[in-house]
């Protein structure tokens, strides 16, 4: 029953969640047995739950029948699922007061429904988002005036020259976010060509009449940096547009603009600006500060990684330790005690405590690949620097049989196959020739994430 789609979604409720749930499921509205309540309050008590000993502690003087049982968790499982929609809905403020003028309107009631309209145009102007989401309401009020309109004045142009801008706009917003974000994959993973529809909606983008609308133009600013990563006055247009447009934009908008940028810098250092690595770190912690990393209150672990990396690499080490200290507790529990245990052991390697690298990463469980292999390449790291060169010898062949055993496949697998590789040449590197000869190989190597690293064993 672990797997069972409404364990599992009971178990994802927070506690205030649940005392939530339960004034939901006690609504004679929503719903009107229960047996379904105390259904849930029974999964919610217990942690290894099995079919038999729930239908046991509600129906003690009846037999098991597995099909009821099946039953009940159906139904409790759609309404968990309506408390979802029902708890989605609660925000839309602004889309339910259209709503309501709507049907107003269809109930003939058009006073009521024009009071609703103009209140809704009042709170529209006065809430200071300014994205898609603001220009699809907009759009959607457009319509809705426009149709009562026409029907008033059935030749009445204006309303429609209205609604076919900001449809205009609201088509823009959300086309030009999408450019945005399949250019920013691309960058990355240096894959497919250009749709030839960008060059169409671009060069509608860039009409004067959209210039004043965050909306467009910030997306626009955007697109030009992701598409020309090598204009760096791209990216410094970009990023002072970002101050300015803040409160234009939801916070999952405003990580999308910041990871822009953070991707933006790391690809200039990585080609030799090595001082956009300061970058990199200001543009974490301004976003860290303005609260924007963060879902649903979490932070993700590969962002805590990479906040880790960023100050370990302007040796920013005190700031480091207190990051790795203040944000634990922000990340997953699961992943909590692993992502502690291995960036404190990066802290460490950075401040030459060896011993202390040892014993954190040997006394940490990581079972996903990826990180597990970057546990690994510190540690072989480690071993190198206490020239302990059999433990490593061994390290290298447990780690080669690994990424064999897991399947690392694609980018991952050739680039930690490359650090064995090398690792292992590194520890035998032969003449000076010989040595000449490895350290441009890998200059050379376009896969390789611990370059630098292997460079300063040849030194």
């Amino acid at each position: 029953m672990d797997n069972s789609n409404i364990y599992q979604l009971i178990r994802s409720f927070s506690p205030v969640e649940c005392r939530e749930v339960r004034r939901f499921l006690s609504s004679p509205f929503f719903n009107r047995r229960s047996d379904l309540q105390a259904l849930f309050d029974a999964l919610c008590r217990e942690t290894e739950p099995e079919k038999q000993q729930i239908w046991a502690a509600l129906f003690p003087d009846v037999t098991y029948d597995d099909t009821q049982m099946r039953l009940l968790m159906s139904y409790l499982n759609r309404l968990l699922e309506m408390y979802l929609l029902v708890e989605q809905d609660r925000s839309k403020t602004l889309q339910h007061r259209l709503q309501l003028a709507v049907a107003y309107r269809n109930r003939g009631l058009m006073d009521q429904y024009g009071r609703h309209m103009r209140a809704l145009e009042k709170e529209l102007e006065r809430q200071p988002l300014r994205n898609a989401a603001y220009h699809d309401l907009l759009r959607d009020y457009t319509l809705e005036m426009h149709e009562t309109t026409v029907t008033q004045n059935p030749t009445d142009t204006e309303s429609l020259r209205l609604l076919a801008y900001r449809t205009d706009v609201q088509y823009l917003s959300k086309r030009l976010r999408l450019f945005c974000l399949e250019l920013a994959q691309k960058n990355v993973y240096q894959a497919g060509a250009e749709d030839p529809l960008h060059r169409d909606v671009i060069a509608l983008a860039e009409r004067p009449e959209w210039r004043d609308l965050p909306g467009i133009s910030t997306y626009l600013a955007a697109y030009r940096m992701l598409h020309q990563p090598e204009a760096h006055t791209r990216y410094q247009t970009f990023r002072d547009m970002l101050g300015a447009v803040e409160s234009n934009f939801s916070n999952d908008e405003m990580r999308e603009f910041y990871t822009f940028c953070i991707n933006h810098c790391i690809r200039r250092a990585n080609s030799g600006h090595r001082e956009m690595e300061r970058e990199v770190l200001a543009l974490y912690r301004s976003a860290l500060e303005a609260g924007y990393l963060f879902e649903n209150g979490l932070l993700s672990r590969f962002t805590y990684h990479n906040i880790v990396a960023a100050g370990l690499r302007c040796n920013e080490l005190d700031w480091v330790e207190n990051f790795i200290h203040q944000y634990k507790s922000t990340l997953e529990r699961k992943y909590r005690d692993s992502s502690l245990s291995f960036n404190l052991a990066r802290l460490n390697y950075a401040r030459g405590r060896y011993d202390t690298v040892l014993a954190l990463l040997q006394r940490a469980n990581y079972h996903d690949p990826l990180f597990n292999l970057a546990a690994k390449t510190l540690l072989l790291k480690t071993y190198y620097v206490l020239d302990e060169y059999d433990l490593l010898a061994s390290h290298l062949d447990a780690m080669r049989n690994y990424i064999r055993r897991k399947k690392v496949i694609g980018y991952h697998r050739t680039n930690y196959l490359n650090i064995i590789r090398y690792a292992e040449r590194v520890l035998h590197p032969g003449s000076r020739q010989a040595k000449e000869k490895l350290r441009r190989e890998i200059e050379t190597e376009p896969v390789l994430t611990e370059k630098a690293w292997l460079l300063s064993c040849l030194e």
